[in-house]
């Protein structure tokens, strides 16, 4: 059965002083989920933003908000970030020692949940966890900065994470992150996944081009 292929346009590559407009005009152009990048300059080499900008950027559209915590620790904030507005909080299996647990903070507070995993990550990672998460995503990147290539060694686990979600039975989206354009996009489907996360892609050329973008992204598969 075909699973539908949901374009999540990362923020980190807009324009941040208009960052309302931006995510009106992104919506606009046909993206299925807005995709927001925290990060803390510990756990990544970078700082983003917080929950305030979260609840400012609510109001704009009425897609999912899918939220990204490259912060550790993070089960402090997970509150702050599901009450600003957040659909989906997804955190890295790298930033704790505790996923169970911080899994089920995020469920607790009627969020879904999702892990994420750094490229050097094993996917064995998510095996004591995967009955319990709604999305799963894939680092084609070192997290931390937009505008990176993807890195080929992570459709083998797209690949490898598509197998341990069919035998788990359950309805877990498979979201990969990181350097996805029209010139990749299609690889990355055929391994398995069904979340592309695309920043520069999205964004490139200023909002009279965020349709024709998303329309290359959505041909290229």
């Amino acid at each position: 059965m075909a699973r539908p292929i949901i374009i999540s346009a990362s923020i980190l590559s807009a324009d941040f002083a208009k960052l309302g407009d931006e995510v009106r005009a992104v919506d606009q152009a046909g993206v299925d989920w807005i995709h927001i990048d925290v990060m803390d300059g510990h756990f990544v080499p970078n700082i983003t933003l917080g929950p305030q900008v979260v609840k400012a950027i609510r109001p704009h559209t009425t897609k999912t908000l899918d939220v990204h915590l490259m912060i550790a620790p993070v089960d402090r904030y997970l509150e702050a970030f599901a009450e600003a507005g957040a659909d989906l909080l997804t955190v890295h299996a790298e930033a704790g020692p505790h996923l169970h647990r911080t899994i089920q903070s995020v469920k607790g507070l009627g969020k879904k949940a999702g892990v994420a995993l750094n490229p050097a990550t094993p996917v064995e990672a998510v095996d004591y966890i995967i009955d319990d998460v709604d999305v799963i995503m894939v680092m084609s990147v070192n997290p931390g900065f937009g505008g990176q290539a993807f890195i080929e060694t992570q459709l083998r686990k797209i690949a490898a994470l598509r197998a341990r979600i069919d035998a788990s039975g359950r309805d877990i989206a498979l979201e990969v992150d990181g350097g996805i354009g029209p010139q990749n996009i299609a690889r990355a489907i055929a391994a398995g996944a069904n979340v592309l996360v695309a920043g520069t892609s999205t964004f490139k050329d200023g909002p009279d081009h965020y349709a024709a973008n998303v329309a290359a992204l959505r041909e290229a598969r």
